[in-house]
């Protein structure tokens, strides 16, 4: 896998509103959507609960700014790819970013999950963002490659994102495996080269694979 050797910048420095959305994000995890309450989150915050709703109108606001955040990742993590020349390094600089906020894009997971307890209106708005930002920017690298002629043209690009978030998901939810690192590139020659064994090819003796703990 080639990787830019150019990382994300750093988080923001810490605010106020970082450490509700920090905290709020604890406590949403460990006791789902309706097992908190803003006076909790307050409580962790250290803040008074009227001050908790000066930042956010309510727990529904609160918990979409969380996932609105990982919004903001996942776009940085796209924007970060499309710096890169050539499909290779533009998916080796997403699957070297994916897997150095892995604990960010597992609580994310985790987070939405619990969409289904805010209004249907909200949780439609959320869902369109992400398909516009995620799933959007994602089918973007991929028809820039397949118009580059880096990638099959005879599948819709939809079918190759797909597939290739298929591959990826595992880095980010369950366990982490041994071999992160490993595992990344593994699953990217999948992607790009395939399976099969190309002709004439031997075996590779077992210890020198991928690692397999996906």
């Amino acid at each position: 896998m080639t990787a830019s050797s150019t990382r994300l910048p750093p988080p923001a420095p810490d605010t106020t509103r970082a450490r509700i959305l920090t905290e709020a994000a604890r406590l949403f995890v460990a006791s789902g959507y309706h097992g908190v309450s803003m006076r909790e989150v307050a409580a962790a915050v250290g803040v008074t609960k009227p001050a908790l709703y000066h930042h956010y109108a309510d727990k529904e606001a609160l918990f979409l700014a969380m996932l609105d955040g990982t919004l903001t990742g996942l776009a940085r993590l796209v924007a970060h790819a499309e710096t890169q020349a050539g499909v290779r390094a533009q998916l080796g600089t997403l699957v070297g970013d994916l897997l150095a906020s892995a604990p960010e894009q597992r609580v994310g997971l985790q987070l939405a999950g619990e969409l289904r307890h805010v209004s249907p209106e909200r949780r439609a708005a959320f869902e369109n963002e992400y398909r516009r930002v995620w799933m959007g920017g994602l089918n973007r690298l991929i028809e820039g490659a397949a118009a580059r002629g880096e990638l099959r043209g005879d599948l819709p690009a939809g079918i190759l994102t797909r597939a290739l978030l298929a591959l990826l998901y595992p880095l980010v939810t369950g366990a982490p495996p041994s071999d992160p690192a490993g595992t990344a590139r593994g699953l990217l020659t999948i992607y790009l080269d395939g399976a099969a064994q190309p002709p004439g090819a031997g075996n590779r003796p077992e210890h020198e694979g991928p690692s397999s703990d996906i």
